[in-house]
């Protein structure tokens, strides 16, 4: 049986292990406190002053080129100019993307696409001057077909390129990676296409609003 000073001794130990975990407990809810608010306000600053770094990242996701793009008009007789603006690529190649890109996402002035709205691009490469553009076998099998609408197809693409890319000075046209000899039996795709304004109705651009 504990002595009166053994009881004494574990009350005063029992009371001291309580008021260190007292302490230990208020310390750590104290280190949780400071550092959430650190966080919130470092976030916070973050998010009224962004950094510079930031910043330009933000306006090189928003800035925009505009560029003239080529469709065709009702008897698929002349090309129409048409103004859009898309994302400024730095390279030759991803802007070329974006032209095609813009292209496959058809008129919005009510002229005549001139790629099938199936269509899908695969990739481009720029050898010299020549810009390969390749696409999906969609373009061939969603094609309607004959002679004025394989002329559209082919000169759209290649003056809107042309018109807006200065590096590139003729456009190759490929399917599935590989030259074809045309696209549905009228047009020759063996060489490559350079620009051709007579194609272009004379005619100010309209520009989409």
């Amino acid at each position: 049986m504990a002595t009166k000073k053994q009881r004494r001794t574990d009350e005063v130990r029992n009371k001291k292990t309580k008021k260190t975990r007292r302490v230990l407990l208020l310390s750590a809810i104290v280190v949780i406190s400071v550092v959430f608010l650190a966080v919130f306000f470092i976030t916070l600053f973050d998010y009224i002053y962004p950094p510079a770094s930031g910043k330009r990242t933000a306006a090189q996701k928003r800035e925009k080129q505009e560029v003239t793009l080529y469709f065709s008009d009702a008897n698929e007789r002349f090309l129409v100019p048409e103004m859009r603006l898309i994302p400024k690529e730095k390279e030759t190649e991803a802007q070329a993307r974006e032209i095609i890109r813009a292209l496959l996402a058809g008129s919005k002035m009510g002229s005549v696409n001139t790629l099938p709205e199936k269509a899908e691009l695969a990739d481009v490469k720029l050898e010299g001057d020549t810009l390969l553009v390749n696409f999906q076998e969609s373009l061939v099998t969603n094609h309607p077909g004959g002679s004025a609408s394989e002329m559209a197809t082919v000169y759209s693409l290649t003056n809107t390129l042309t018109t807006n890319l200065p590096e590139v000075k003729k456009v190759k046209i490929l399917v599935g990676g590989h030259s074809r000899e045309s696209l549905k039996g009228h047009i020759g795709l063996k060489n490559p296409f350079t620009q051709n304004r007579e194609l272009i109705l004379p005619a100010p651009p309209q520009k989409e609003g």
